[in-house]
């Protein structure tokens, strides 16, 4: 089944030549099916290719999805114009009547701050709070997670000594419907400069470790009802994100390592090995299955 977006979308046509199933809202309306409701909460700076990213694995399910893109109204985007946002995005104010089954919380660009100090945490922690009554399941990513993670357990992140920045091996430690089907190792990208360390979830009784690297570190947090999941990485990359970033950062002078286990053979110039997608669709498929689909009441009023 399609996931539904709005008709003029130029994420749409991207999807389309990707043999995506992308329903317009006119044909949907048509149609006599309740399709899961998924808001979309796109903090990272450059919206409409992270819209590509996050709607090309939302697509690969049999499920109908109604997406609702929401940008934060406390703060001025200055990647993404006005007219888009206008055109094809929600704030908080616009949807806090309603209910959702699913809902995705974005990185951001912001590690380095505290969380008190980034612009739009008081409205973002107004967000997080609302999700616990009107949301089925929650996924946070990077530092989403982070923030997610602090503002409802208190757990602080830590800066790291050099940027997590690769493709990093991972293993499940505990076994959920979230990871069924998963590998016994799998691989996810990471791109981030902080951590949030396993010792500081010791004795809160809510959540779990489901997945973690030798190298990289926590992977996937879990809430013991599923109803908040937590990925420290970017498992919804492009092939060529990584690389965008490294290039960028050499661009600006800065010293930044090649990301691990990415380029061919180490070098830049022989191109990129993907070698995380099998992993990422099924993480989505997963959640959207079991976290949303099977969990969520028909009637949203009663959640």
């Amino acid at each position: 089944m399609p996931i539904k977006v709005p008709d003029s979308l130029p994420a749409k046509e991207i999807l389309r030549r990707e043999h995506i199933f992308v329903m317009d809202e006119s044909v949907a309306y048509r149609q006599d099916i309740r399709a899961l409701k998924i808001a979309l909460l796109n903090l990272m700076p450059n919206k409409q290719a992270t819209e590509v990213q996050l709607l090309r694995l939302l697509g690969n399910t049999p499920l109908q999805l109604e997406i609702t893109l929401l940008h934060m109204k406390t703060h001025v985007s200055k990647n993404t114009s006005p007219e888009h946002l206008l055109n094809f995005y929600a704030t908080f104010e616009n949807i806090e009547g309603e209910r959702f089954d699913g809902m995705i919380i974005t990185g951001a660009p912001v590690e380095h701050m505290e969380f008190e100090q980034v612009t739009y945490w008081r409205e973002l922690t107004e967000i997080m709070d609302w999700t616990k009554k009107n949301v089925m399941s929650t996924f946070h990513i990077c530092w989403g997670a982070q923030a997610g993670l602090y503002h409802h357990y208190g757990v602080p992140k830590h800066p790291l000594p050099k940027k997590m920045f690769g493709v990093f091996p991972h293993t499940v430690v505990k076994d959920v419907t979230l990871t069924r089907g998963f590998d016994d190792v799998f691989y996810a990208p990471h791109s981030r400069h902080t951590e949030i360390r396993k010792e500081d979830l010791a004795g809160i009784k809510n959540l779990c470790v489901v997945s973690e690297s030798e190298i990289s570190g926590l992977y996937i947090v879990s809430s013991e009802d599923g109803r908040q999941i937590y990925i420290t990485g970017h498992s919804e990359y492009d092939p060529y994100t990584l690389r965008d970033e490294y290039e960028r950062d050499v661009a600006k002078g800065e010293a930044i390592e090649t990301p691990v286990n990415y380029f061919i053979g180490g070098d830049p110039a022989k191109g990129v090995k993907v070698s995380w997608r099998g992993h990422s669709n099924l993480l989505f498929t997963n959640w959207l299955n079991y976290y949303v689909y099977q969990e969520t009441p028909y009637d949203l009023s009663v959640l």
